[in-house]
C-alpha cells in the first residue's frame, strides 16, 4: 500500500472553496480534524497541486483574518488527537503567533522592508534589465516550469502550499537573483493569507536574514520528491545560496500596554481584516456602533490582487453581520 494512500479517504478535502466566512473555516477545520495527527506529519510536505489539498489544512486564510482562531484549532486538535500524535500540526499553528509577536517587537524590520520595497519598485522604472526579469517572474515566463506554475497558481487562486512558497522564494532570490522585497511583495499582494509578519519573516528566513547566515536552497531532487514527480527542474536552479546582508534594523523593544477600556463613555467597534472575530474580544460593555474598514490596497505600492482583496472584503462583511447579531447593534455606513 502507498504510504500516502490514506489521503484517498478524504475526497472532500481535495478541492478548496475559499469562502471568506467563519462558517466555511469551521467546516474546513472539522473536516480536517481526522488528519491532524500522524497523517499530517507524514504527508504535510507534499504539494500535489491545487486540485488536491487533502494532506494540509488550508486554514491559514481563515486564521490570518481571525475568522477562526488559533485557540480553537489547538483545542479541537488536542480533543480529537491528543498532543503526542498532533504535535507537528500544533507547532505549525504556533508559527504564525511567533512571527506576529517577533515582528511586533521589532518595528524596524517592517520599516526597513517597506523602505527597501519602495526603492526596488523605483528601480523597476529605471533599470530595464531588472524590470524585464521581474516581469518574467511574476508573469510566469522564466522557463522554470515549477516556478511558472506556482506564479500562475498564486495569482489565480491566492494560495500556495507552504513548501512551494519556500521553493519559490529560494528560486526568486538565488536562481533569478531578484530583490527579495519584490518577491515578498508579490506574495503579500496576492495571498489570501497575506500577513505582514508571516510573509515578511518567511522571506527573510529563506534569504538568511531572519536566522543570520542560514538560508534555504531549493533543490531539484527535493522538488521532484515532494511534488510527487510533477516537477524536476534539474540543471535550472542555483547550486548555492549565499546569505543576504543588510544594515541593522534596530533592536527589539517592549510592547506598549494596551489602552484601558472606556469605563463610562460610549464607543464604536472598528472591525478590520486583522480581526474578524469580535465575539471573542471579551468586551466589558457592548459597543454603540460598528464600523468596518478594508486596507488591502495599502499592502503595497503596487496593485493588490483581486483574490486577496475579495477575501478580505468578504471576511469583514461576515464579521460585521455576526457582530450585529452578537451585540445587537446596527452597523454604521
Amino acid at each position: 500500500m502507498n504510504q500516502l494512500s490514506f489521503l484517498a479517504e478524504a475526497p472532500s478535502l481535495k478541492a478548496i472553496e475559499w469562502r471568506p466566512t467563519r462558517s466555511a473555516g469551521t467546516v474546513r477545520l472539522e473536516n480536517f480534524m481526522p488528519l491532524t495527527g500522524k497523517a499530517y506529519a507524514q504527508a504535510r510536505n507534499f504539494d500535489f497541486g491545487p486540485g488536491d489539498r487533502a494532506n494540509i489544512s488550508c486554514l491559514s486564510p481563515w486564521l490570518r483574518h481571525r475568522l477562526v482562531c488559533e485557540q480553537e484549532v489547538v483545542a479541537a486538535t488536542l480533543t480529537r488527537q491528543g498532543h503526542s500524535s498532533s504535535g507537528k500540526f500544533i507547532q505549525e499553528v504556533f508559527w504564525r503567533a511567533y512571527f506576529k509577536g517577533w515582528l511586533e517587537q521589532r518595528p524596524g524590520v517592517w520599516s526597513s522592508y517597506r523602505r527597501e520595497l519602495q526603492r526596488s519598485v523605483d528601480r523597476l522604472k529605471a533599470d530595464a534589465s531588472l524590470a524585464n526579469r521581474y516581469a518574467e517572474a511574476i508573469e510566469a515566463r522564466t522557463g522554470i516550469e515549477c516556478f511558472d506554475t506556482w506564479a500562475r497558481e498564486l495569482v489565480a487562486n491566492g494560495y500556495l502550499h507552504n513548501h512551494s512558497r519556500m521553493w519559490f522564494a529560494s528560486i526568486w532570490i538565488f536562481s533569478l537573483q531578484l530583490p527579495w522585497q519584490l518577491g515578498a511583495d508579490f506574495f503579500y499582494r496576492h495571498l489570501l493569507d497575506g500577513d505582514p509578519a508571516s510573509n515578511t519573516l518567511s522571506w527573510r528566513w529563506v534569504g538568511g536574514l531572519h536566522t543570520k547566515g542560514k538560508t534555504y536552497l531549493a533543490r531539484p531532487s527535493n522538488i521532484a520528491r515532494f511534488t510527487n514527480g510533477r516537477f524536476n527542474p534539474a540543471g535550472q536552479l542555483a547550486a548555492v545560496a549565499p546569505a543576504l546582508e543588510e544594515d541593522g534594523v534596530g533592536a527589539s523593544i517592549p510592547l506598549r500596554p494596551a489602552d484601558p477600556f472606556p469605563q463610562e463613555q460610549q464607543y464604536g467597534l472598528l472591525i478590520t481584516e486583522e480581526d474578524c472575530h469580535p465575539e471573542s474580544l471579551g468586551l466589558a460593555r457592548e459597543p454603540t456602533a460598528l464600523f468596518g474598514l478594508t486596507a488591502t490596497d495599502q499592502r503595497s505600492p503596487l496593485a493588490t490582487g483581486e483574490c486577496a482583496s475579495a477575501f478580505a472584503r468578504g471576511a469583514i462583511q461576515d464579521a460585521m453581520q455576526r457582530a450585529e447579531a452578537y451585540f445587537g447593534v446596527k452597523r454604521s455606513e
